[in-house]
């Protein structure tokens, strides 16, 4: 059975997956990025028989390809980006696939600030990326290669597919929580996942420990510098590799955004901003 860890891009889904794979997939929880490896992509080429060569077909196989992994009788944790909304009449996934899911959520005026350094956007452009109610991303690696192809709809489209779902186990985990209290909230995350797991081990408090230490941002970011990181993206316009790790802490709207784009981005959000209690 597949446990869900999902959110729109650039909400903290890469820390939260850091997190697990430290504390599940190590004997320590010390963290390296080859542990990321544990929790991976999906979609992803390796999951399909099939070769997905155009944009938004890959709907079509998202039953098949996942009938596949729960045919091998094993938990397992699966990242996506993904919106849980349905596309061409397809559905993401179903309860007969699904254990869980974690669902990672994060302030929408921070998001904004990740996406102009990620995607190397404005702050206009990441606005409309986040209000396109038919955006989808991929990254080709091979030519005609589109089986990472993820529908997000717009951002407040795509975390209330997730969120308001009624045919799931679910978790929300908000990015500001694991600023202000990261222990608390892992501990809560693993207690949720012990359960759906049925497992019954004490939690490790010295694993929980090793965990939040060797996942720091500042951690990150030098491990991201000396061994790079296979996750980052190229900048279409330098055709150089933009930093993965890129401000953490220091990612505060308030101080970034132009401040003649303040008034337009809370009334744009305004409802989602109340419906999270942002």
């Amino acid at each position: 059975m597949i446990i869900w860890l999902a959110s729109y891009p650039k909400s903290g889904n890469t820390w939260i997956r850091s997190l697990l794979s430290a504390y599940y997939y190590s004997e320590s929880g010390n963290f390296s990025f080859e542990l990321l490896k544990n929790i991976g992509l999906y979609p992803q080429k390796k999951y399909f028989d099939i070769k997905i060569d155009k944009p938004g077909e890959i709907n079509s196989y998202w039953d098949i390809s996942q009938k596949k992994i729960v045919s091998k009788k094993k938990t397992i944790f699966l990242k996506t980006h993904n919106s849980l909304l349905s596309l061409g009449g397809k559905n993401f996934t179903k309860p007969e696939y699904t254990l869980g899911i974690i669902y990672v959520v994060r302030d929408p005026r921070n998001i904004i600030t990740s996406l102009k350094n990620h995607y190397d956007l404005n702050y206009e452009q990441s606005l409309n990326f986040m209000l396109n109610e038919k955006k989808y991303i991929y990254d080709i690696r091979e030519k005609n290669d589109y089986s990472d192809f993820q529908f997000l709809s717009s951002w407040s489209n795509h975390y209330k597919s997730w969120i308001n779902n009624n045919l799931f186990k679910k978790i929300v985990i908000k990015y500001e929580d694991l600023e202000k209290d990261v222990y608390q909230t892992l501990k809560n995350l693993i207690n949720y996942i012990n359960v759906l797991c049925k497992i019954n081990e004490k939690i490790d408090e010295k694993k929980i420990n090793n965990c939040i230490r060797s996942t720091s941002f500042e951690i990150l970011k030098n491990k991201e510098k000396k061994e790079g990181f296979s996750e980052n993206v190229y900048s279409e316009k330098t055709k150089k590799k933009i930093d993965f790790f890129h401000l953490g802490s220091k990612n505060k709207w308030r101080e970034i955004v132009p401040k003649e784009l303040h008034e337009k981005i809370n009334n744009t959000f305004e409802k989602d901003l109340k419906n999270l209690k942002y």
